[in-house]
């Protein structure tokens, strides 16, 4: 039987032709055979951890952010981990901390027995509302963490000014944004301490790695014990000085990046830039396409801060829709566009409802916002077949449940 125009733009979840036979993620990772030849030289070496590889690619990340110090370990939530730990973050301390973001934020302060408090966002950019700090601040409060979703940083000049008031600490969770900036000055230098995730859906990647970089050189040592059991020296060191002896000061973890993940991110950062700026081309064609529907609104960016587009981020305007977020979820899904949802407001997940009475209405600008976000595909790798794709899909579920 012959398909009609008409059958063609009925919608997939109603049996009609979807835009993609194949699904395309919301992000993914570029490996190029530059970064297999960098891993594959490094895995004929001596040494596959604790080997001088991970200190060159502390060296170039610190020298790519500008900061004295970086640190890597296994992932970005061993960054933040590690974080807590550097600032003696324990029992009846408490950390301020945006409810729009992936529970490790939260979660770490819990590892080192501190309690996270959660702050409400600004509803216009989803990023930590600074009012909403200086309200949650008490007599426990020892730290602030903003989080710079979908990879555009916070308003770390007014956040500084916050922490400086109360005598805080003050940290940057920078895992969407790795190569963005704010007021010119690049992420990973904005905080006291900034934390990196370089897990395959983030802007470079390790595989699963982290990076936490700081001007203290008094963290950055305790962080290296921390990632290695507390040790205070590594088997390298050792073997160099002709010494089995080493002591253990105070109980770490087995965070450690290993050397050829080290030599894998050596040779993405040097394409970091350039794979940024391919983010902000796709997100600049979203913005133009949807900018004529009523129906959704990316989430805004300021003008003093460049993006990182880790996430693209769009919101639904639900009256103006015969359907809910679910509903649309599942009909671009079907479409061949692997939509998702970042985040539930980890203030709402059960975790916390029951350990820390936490109950909706304690954020109210992110419970609204959530209830709204949809988060479309943004990587490097994305034809312009992809990204018009993308567009068509969006077009075509929103059109088909507008009012």
């Amino acid at each position: 039987m012959e398909t009609t125009v008409q059958d063609k733009e009925a919608l997939a979840i109603h049996g009609g032709e979807p835009v993609r036979e194949e699904t395309l993620a919301y992000g993914g990772q570029t490996i190029e055979d530059d970064d297999i030849h960098a891993v594959a030289e490094t895995l004929r070496a001596d040494l596959l951890t604790t080997g001088p590889k991970v200190d060159a690619f502390e060296e170039a990340f610190a020298d790519f952010v500008g900061t004295k110090e970086a640190v890597a370990v296994s992932n970005g939530t061993a960054a933040l981990h590690a974080a807590m730990h550097a600032i003696d973050i324990g029992p009846g301390d408490e950390v301020i901390v945006p409810t729009i973001t992936f529970a490790a934020t939260a979660n770490s302060v819990t590892f080192e027995g501190g309690t996270p408090v959660f702050a409400d966002v600004d509803p216009d950019t989803l990023l930590i509302d600074p009012e909403s700090v200086e309200d949650k601040v008490g007599p426990d409060t020892k730290a602030i963490v903003g989080v710079d979703y979908m990879g555009q940083p916070c308003q770390y000049d007014t956040l500084r000014d916050i922490a400086e008031a109360h005598d805080l600490v003050l940290l940057d969770d920078a895992c969407h944004a790795t190569g963005g900036s704010y007021k010119g000055r690049p992420v990973g230098s904005l905080a006291d301490l900034n934390t990196f995730s370089l897990h395959p859906v983030k802007n470079m990647t390790t595989g699963e790695g982290g990076m936490i970089t700081t001007d203290d050189a008094g963290w950055a040592k305790k962080m290296r014990r921390f990632r290695n059991h507390g040790i205070t020296s590594t088997h390298h060191e050792r073997a160099e000085e002709g010494s089995w002896y080493y002591e253990i000061p105070e109980a770490g973890y087995n965070y450690r990046l290993t050397d050829f993940q080290c030599a894998l991110g050596m040779s993405q950062l040097q394409k970091l830039p350039g794979w940024v700026e391919r983010r902000r081309e796709i997100a600049a064609r979203y913005d133009e396409a949807f900018r004529s529907m009523e129906s959704i609104e990316p989430v805004e960016r300021r003008d003093d801060a460049t993006c990182a587009y880790h996430l693209y981020v769009i919101r639904l305007a639900l009256d103006r829709l015969k359907a809910d977020r679910k509903t649309l979820f599942e009909a671009l899904q079907a479409e061949g566009i692997g939509v998702n949802v970042h985040y539930i407001p980890v203030h709402l997940q059960p975790h916390y409802r029951e350990n820390l009475g936490t109950e909706p209405g304690l954020c109210p600008n992110a419970e609204a916002a959530y209830e709204r976000i949809l988060t479309l595909p943004v990587f490097p790798r994305m034809t312009e077949s992809d990204v018009e794709d993308v567009i068509r899909a969006v077009r075509k579920v929103v059109s088909t449940y507008r009012r």
